[in-house]
């Protein structure tokens, strides 16, 4: 499998500073980072660590699922999973992740509700990235099939 790669490039502190991204293997864009901005409630077209990692989440989730209702025999038909990626502080110093919230809508032809909860339930524990996560203090998942 291939490797993926992104670049910063920061100037000034930690506090004052700010950087930019680059999504370089895929080359689709460069995003603005700052620890102001990471660390306010509003993003302001200001990217973080965490929305990234949000990004990278509901993705990975979404494809794993989708697999997931495949080898279940269904068929997707409208899937929308919101990762919401919450930093806070850490009881040993700093920050860390304490949470990644995964809620998923949907509907798949060819299963009932429990074996799309199910499906769910195998994607969140087989998607690489919430296996990169195990140090996350807590994964959650809310599914509501819509059939």
């Amino acid at each position: 499998m291939p490797a993926r790669t992104a670049r910063t490039a920061w100037n000034g502190t930690f506090q004052e500073g700010s950087g930019q991204v680059e999504l370089s293997s895929s080359g689709v864009g460069t995003y603005d980072v700052s620890f102001p901005a990471r660390a306010a409630e509003e993003a302001n077209g200001v990217t973080s660590p965490e929305e990234l990692l949000a990004a990278s989440h509901s993705s990975c989730f979404t494809m794993a699922f989708t697999n997931e209702l495949g080898g279940a025999g269904a068929t997707p038909e409208q899937i929308e999973v919101t990762a919401v990626v919450t930093l806070g502080p850490d009881p040993a110093g700093g920050l860390h992740i304490s949470k990644s919230a995964l809620t998923v809508r949907g509907f798949a032809s060819g299963i009932d509700e429990a074996g799309f909860k199910a499906a769910a339930e195998a994607a969140k524990v087989g998607c690489p990235i919430s296996k990169a996560l195990t140090g996350v203090g807590q994964i959650t998942l809310d599914v509501t099939f819509e059939g």
